[in-house]
């Protein structure tokens, strides 16, 4: 169903198709969670990404068998595409953030319908953005470590390590993330609860409801939580994704040393993340049939959201490029024109264009709309910042101060098994989440419908 968007509609009435009523979205909605066997592009689906977990098992067992020696890093470019992987999944993982907590503080009707995608999403990408540094580790088994507590040799963290700034901020963002998505899908459960059949269902997401009832006061205190909670992780993620950015701004190596890390990897978190959610909300609409629920409106205020994110993209990479050519530090500069024109110059000039110049279409109407166009342009966004990512880590790595330290970086076969097993664990929690919770905020839609029928 097509909907114009204008100056006279009202804001919230097109957020849904005026087909939706209350009986009919809980119903729709939980039997997808209710069904005694899941569709068969569900099965395919997740066939598939079990076999690249499998890829992943396998890679972390030779890996922790033989050493990180195995994938393609060495002196000079010590850090490869496991550290640049793991700013490209903490990207992601930030994005349903944004979307999801930044836009409830603004009050954006769209958000309703697509933030359980979001947060299902984040919690897809989040253990992948952890298991990267473990695996980097020259001993992963002792990755406990990290943990500041007292041991007997009297060892604590060194908190001037970028490693330990990385593991509080992941650890905190992560259990942050689980409690906001429990949050907020308390209520939901409970209507799976109600609408359940089987004695086992009822049991399960009875339990899970942890014995929600509707009552105004559970009302108005789950309220309260998610609104404190939203606030809280609205600057969380900035925070999170800046020190991702201080990882290598503390660092003296040419290319990493520069104060515009942490917005610079923020926008790059706005842009990936949210072309992630437009690209998951796309087959989830089809797959499930939600047309009605998940309308041309979402998708053109995520495209919006993305051009947005494309021209902060674009600043920063203006700075990026003043920088080394205004200085006077010659290994800046040197390590620049590397980038650009040099070894890596096919993936620099590559992601440029898939990041800004492809997502300008996104100024047209009828591109926002057109779901074909917004899957492949979000498909080429989620590349291009994995190209940039890339390019970034190693790039800077291979062009040091000494020339005659300088070296090049070649992936092996398993790190390409770490990308593709980690690609794998995504979406197989992300199948997990779609089989076994509502997809969509029940209650939030519920007041849109509500609105929309008030007008």
């Amino acid at each position: 169903m097509a909907i114009t968007l204008t100056n006279e509609l009202p804001a919230v009435a097109p957020v849904v198709g005026p087909d939706v009523t209350l009986t009919s979205l809980s119903e729709d909605v939980s039997s997808r969670v209710l069904m005694h066997g899941a569709p068969r592009w569900w099965w395919i689906g997740f066939v598939i990404s079990f076999a690249l977990l499998l890829v992943l098992i396998v890679q972390m067992a030779v890996l922790f068998i033989v050493g990180i020696g195995v994938w393609g890093v060495e002196i000079p470019v010590a850090w490869g595409l496991a550290i640049a992987e793991y700013v490209w999944w903490i990207a992601l993982a930030s994005g349903g953030t944004i979307v999801s907590a930044l836009f409830f503080l603004t009050r954006s009707p769209w958000r309703s319908a697509v933030n359980r995608i979001a947060e299902s999403m984040l919690l897809s990408a989040a253990p992948c953005a952890g298991l990267m540094p473990i695996m980097h580790l020259g001993r992963p088994g002792f990755f406990y470590w990290l943990f500041p507590y007292s041991s007997v040799m009297g060892v604590w963290p060194q908190v001037r390590s970028p490693l330990w700034w990385d593991f509080i901020c992941l650890l905190c963002y992560i259990l942050m993330s689980i409690m906001y998505y429990y949050a907020g899908i308390l209520p939901d459960l409970a209507t799976v609860r109600d609408l359940a059949t089987s004695k086992a269902k009822k049991v399960l997401y009875g339990v899970l409801a942890l014995g929600w009832r509707g009552s105004v006061a559970e009302w108005q205190n789950q309220r309260i939580v998610y609104a404190i909670m939203s606030a809280i992780m609205a600057p969380m993620v900035i925070s999170v994704h800046s020190v991702v950015g201080l990882d290598f701004a503390a660092g003296l190596t040419p290319g990493w040393h520069d104060t515009q890390f942490p917005p610079y990897f923020f926008f790059g978190a706005v842009i990936s993340g949210t072309a992630v959610i437009v690209m998951l909300t796309i087959l989830v609409r089809w797959g499930y049939s939600l047309q009605n629920v998940l309308t041309e409106y979402h998708f053109n205020a995520m495209a919006k959201v993305m051009l947005v994110g494309s021209l902060m993209l674009a600043y920063a990479y203006v700075w990026e490029a003043f920088g080394p050519l205004y200085t006077s530090d010659v290994a800046e500069r040197t390590e620049f024109f590397h980038r650009a024109f040099g070894f890596t110059a096919p993936l620099f000039w590559s992601e440029k264009f898939l990041t800004v110049v492809v997502p300008q279409l996104l100024w047209l109407p009828v591109v926002r709309r057109n779901q074909l166009l917004l899957f492949l342009i979000s498909g080429g966004i989620i590349i291009g910042m994995w190209q940039e990512r890339v390019v970034f880590t190693t790039a800077s790595l291979e062009h040091n101060y000494m020339p005659s330290y300088w070296g090049y970086y070649f992936p092996t076969v398993w790190d390409w098994a770490t990308l593709a097993g980690t690609i794998g664990l995504f979406l197989t929690l992300f199948f997990l989440f779609l089989r076994f919770a509502p997809i969509i905020s029940l209650a939030e839609v519920r007041e849109i419908v509500e609105e929309g029928k008030s007008k």
